[in-house]
């Protein structure tokens, strides 16, 4: 699969006056389970600057775990989301674009059905991503956080639909080469000698959604966090580093997350109420510190999460299945620490285009 794509748009039912276009402009959409987020960058020394940015809680998966549909309310919500994208597209006439669908698309069985009705009213056309491209963009874009004294680097994303589980050996890649070497990763092939080695791959089609709508019946918060974090580790057994018992919390290992909880429960640690991305992007976040924030969730119980200032309604509603995922894996792998990252598949998809372009000539930029 090619790391950049030329997309042509239909035209838009509403144009917008065209704007003057900045030199190299990318842009990369993601439309997830939950959101559909949008970057437009252009390249900027070993990293870019974001132009123009949309995100949006469109929820098209939701009830999808129950009717394997997607609703038409869903629907209804994410196209007009979209035509803001292709607006926006429009707007800064950009070439060189990737919109990519994931883990709703994959598995609703109206899911084609939807995805012409978004070409046929938007003029976007969406690639429906495999999880292990998904996986690799996720990795990339965390390519800047990797240590370089990191020899073995496990790299999750909690989705909206599923969860990706990436583990990285560069204990044969020189130190000042790493964070390069996880750019130039494909997941599923066979990696160079002297390269960065992919251990495993997994994607567990469990994310914040799909396991908060798994036990909605249960009634006891506690006992439905309890329940959420067995399921899900029930899902990783067939995992290489969970069977071969590879340690986490070794000199050597890092751990980073990518993802709306890990973010979250970052903001939550630094008690910030009004969420700012350059102190939550890149910090370190001590599993003392992540456990101590589960914990006060779990005091607090659903109402008291709904009227906390920090989460908001949407949030709290999915915050513990989310949760759940990430005490499991700081349990099954234990880490002093982790690196935050609130980046994911729109960074990734931007810094392959870009790098393939070489826009990067010596390496991305280290956060």
């Amino acid at each position: 699969m090619s790391a950049q794509e030329n997309v042509a748009l239909a035209p838009l039912r509403r144009p917008a006056k065209p704007a003057r276009a900045e030199p190299e402009l990318y842009a990369a959409l993601d439309l997830g389970t939950n959101s559909c987020r949008m970057l437009i960058a252009t390249p900027d020394g070993g990293h870019f600057r974001v132009v123009d940015a949309f995100a949006k809680s469109v929820r098209l998966g939701s009830g999808l775990e129950r009717t394997g549909h997607l609703s038409q309310g869903s629907i209804s919500r994410t196209i007009s989301a979209l035509e803001v994208c292709a607006d926006k597209l429009r707007k800064y006439q950009v070439g060189t674009m990737r919109l990519v669908a994931t883990e709703a698309c994959r598995r609703a069985r109206n899911g084609r059905h939807f995805l012409a009705r978004v070409t046929r009213e938007t003029g976007l056309k969406l690639e429906v991503i495999r999880p292990e491209e998904e996986a690799r963009l996720a990795v990339i874009s965390c390519a800047p956080l990797v240590a370089e004294q990191a020899s073995q680097v496990l790299v999750f994303d909690i989705g909206g639909g599923s969860t990706e589980l990436v583990w990285i050996d560069l204990s044969d890649v020189p130190p000042e080469e790493r964070a390069q070497a996880i750019v130039n990763l494909r997941v599923g092939h066979d990696s160079e000698k002297g390269g960065a080695r992919i251990v495993d791959f997994i994607s567990v089609p469990l994310g914040v959604a799909t396991l908060h709508d798994r036990y909605t019946d249960v009634t006891d918060d506690a006992a439905r966090f309890a329940l959420m974090s067995w399921f899900f580790e029930e899902q990783i057994t067939g995992f290489k580093p969970y069977l071969q018992g590879l340690a986490g919390g070794c000199a050597g290992f890092q751990m980073i997350g990518t993802s709306g909880t890990v973010t979250t429960v970052g903001a939550a640690h630094l008690g910030l109420r009004r969420y700012d991305r350059r102190k939550v992007d890149g910090m370190h976040l001590s599993a003392k510190a992540i456990d101590e924030v589960i914990g006060r969730f779990l005091r607090l119980g659903p109402a008291g999460r709904r009227t906390d200032i920090g989460l908001g309604r949407d949030r709290s509603e999915l915050i513990m299945s989310g949760a759940a995922i990430l005490q499991t894996l700081l349990r099954v792998w234990p880490a002093e620490s982790m690196r935050v990252a609130d980046r994911g598949l729109r960074e990734g998809m931007l810094f392959a285009m870009m790098s393939a372009n070489g826009a990067f000539r010596k390496g991305p930029k280290r956060d």
